[in-house]
């Protein structure tokens, strides 16, 4: 088969789970196991994988499958302790104080406090904490899933302190090669790196501003009474506000301290500029919006969690604060766990796993349970039970809710997740054939030519759609980004950052993404639904950035380290 054949067939998987989820409205329970068998047969059949490659894999998968599965967990625990101890009704008193406009605590919880928490813990952390804190608030489960998402975008490439282009980047290039031809020219690997990271923080600065609004207008147009999009945009001015006070600092950060902590000083000094804004009205429109009445809520929007008012009757209140405290622990545990190296190493150094599965070179995987967000989600409410003094019988409730709730998003990852590994690992194989995703990659810049710039974040998205991470995109596919830079003449670093962004947007519509805070707020079965809605602001993401691309390489003429040494 020729290349073009093989690129195809190496898109059936992705354009299946496409048709089943989106056109077909197929539950992800039901759609995944399908995907499953087919992308095994194609990585035994056209890629010639063996059996024993497939199926180590699969178990592969299936250990990142109980790490996502704690993390849901301790995010679903935390706000179920939450409900039983009475903090959840003192957060929503505490933001009837702020604003009653939903639009405005969409943007402080879930762009503004999801940020903080993606620059702090990646791992899809953001959307299973901000969802259900969201439906904890009063929104439909629906639009707190998609809402989540959306926090999916200009953080992500800077979460987990940075991981995805710690990690992805510097472990997805050549570096000994790079290194060597920067020091002919007289420059070093950590400058043309942190030219990278900057980049990066640039173009999301700038593509990103506009998400807060975007996130907004997509709840207001979906999800309200009259279906608006004027409702939506009339908060434009406090959004747009909203989203310069995150950017800013987060470009600052991003230019002067390197890949690190962008997200979580954009978030932090975004809190401390707009929590007090709101507060004065500043910007907000004299209309006050909310969601139409409970009662008149499509079935679909609607999720098995619940948090009633009479869930906590008879128990004495708790102060705002106290009922906000959880949260601030765990914003401050996990900073703590990734920055403190002694207590990264505590954290760490207890790991089960199993690493060259069956013998297969590179297929390996382990679960740190104590360093995941889920052993410190656990830690929190283990806190959180003494402070809002919860009785055991509380807790136990809390656990038992929790449990049941874990169960559909087990099934569903149990398929998901293994699929994603195989595309994956199928760069090892009897045919000699690169591996799927990369495969993909190349079909659509042998297609599109010396435009490939504008192409180059949707590959990184297509990467991160697939893996479901902007850290494995990235390891997958910057070599490819950075070849085609030097084919076409254009700057390698951007066209790396291009990868990065375009990583970073691909994980609003990555499926074990949207089934991960589906399961958190009880949703289950309708990912096509949320991933319909979230490939809007998905694809202004990738068009801006593009259209910023072609700009920047071919107006501009930018140029790097690397582009000066080679040329000297």
């Amino acid at each position: 088969m020729n290349e073009t054949t093989l690129a195809l067939i190496a898109f059936v998987p992705l354009v299946l789970a496409g048709v089943l989820l989106i056109g077909l409205r197929m539950p992800a329970k039901t759609a995944m196991p399908i995907v499953f068998v087919v992308t095994a047969l194609i990585g035994l059949l056209a890629w010639e994988m063996t059996f024993t490659r497939v199926l180590a894999s699969t178990l592969q998968g299936l250990l990142l499958t109980v790490a996502i599965l704690w993390i849901i967990f301790g995010a679903i625990l935390l706000l179920n302790t939450l409900k039983h101890s009475g903090g959840i009704t003192a957060i929503r008193k505490g933001f009837s104080g702020i604003s009653p406009d939903r639009r405005v605590q969409a943007i402080i919880v879930a762009w503004m406090f999801g940020c903080f928490i993606e620059g702090a813990s990646g791992f899809g952390t953001p959307a299973a904490v901000a969802a259900p804190l969201l439906v904890a608030l009063g929104f439909p489960a629906l639009a707190a899933v998609v809402v989540g998402m959306m926090i999916q975008s200009t953080p992500v490439s800077f979460g987990a302190v940075g991981t995805p282009i710690v990690v992805g980047v510097s472990g997805g290039i050549n570096r000994e090669g790079i290194t060597q031809q920067l020091a002919e020219g007289g420059y070093t690997w950590l400058e043309y790196f942190r030219l990278i990271a900057a980049e990066v923080a640039v173009i999301h600065g700038i593509v990103g501003v506009l998400m807060p609004l975007i996130m907004v207008v997509i709840m207001v147009r979906f999800f309200g009474a009259n279906r608006s999009w004027k409702e939506g945009l009339s908060i434009a001015p406090f959004a747009i506000f909203a989203g310069v006070a995150f950017v800013v600092p987060y470009m600052l950060a991003g230019v002067f301290l390197g890949p690190e902590f962008p997200s979580m000083i954009g978030a932090m000094v975004g809190l401390a500029i707009v929590v007090p804004a709101a507060r004065r009205g500043f910007l907000i429109p004299k209309d006050t919006w909310d969601f139409p009445d409970r009662k008149s809520w499509p079935d679909e929007w609607i999720g098995k969690l619940e948090i009633k008012m009479d869930d906590i009757a008879g128990k004495a209140p708790i102060s705002t604060f106290m009922g906000w405290v959880p949260y601030v622990l765990l914003a401050v545990f996990l900073v703590a766990s990734r920055v403190i190296e002694p207590l990264r190493d505590a954290l760490t150094s207890f790991a089960f796993g199993w690493s060259n599965i069956l013998g297969e070179a590179g297929v390996s995987g382990s679960i740190q349970p104590f360093y995941l967000p889920g052993g410190i989600l656990l830690i929190v409410v283990l806190i959180t039970a003494l402070l809002h003094r919860m009785k055991l019988g509380e807790l136990k409730n809390a656990f038992s809710d929790s449990s049941k709730t874990i169960l559909g998003a087990g099934f569903v990852l149990i398929f998901t997740i293994p699929m994603v590994r195989i595309l994956i690992n199928s760069g090892v194989n009897a045919a000699d054939l690169v591996s799927m995703p990369v495969a993909m990659a190349q079909f659509v810049a042998n297609s599109v030519g010396d435009i490939y710039p504008f192409f180059a974040p949707t590959v990184g998205a297509l990467g991160a759609f697939i893996a479901g991470s902007n850290t494995v995109s990235n390891l997958m596919l910057s070599e490819f980004q950075f070849n085609i830079a030097q084919q076409l003449g254009v700057s390698t670093a951007m066209m790396v950052a291009l990868q990065a962004v375009g990583a970073a947007a691909g994980n609003m519509i990555a499926i074990h993404n949207v089934v991960a805070a589906s399961a958190t707020v009880g949703l289950l079965g309708r990912e096509g639904t949320t991933i319909r809605k979230t490939i809007l602001p998905t694809l202004y993401y990738l068009i801006a950035s593009g259209i910023l691309a072609m700009i920047v390489l071919y107006g501009v003429g930018i140029s790097d380290p690397l582009m000066r040494a080679l040329s000297s």
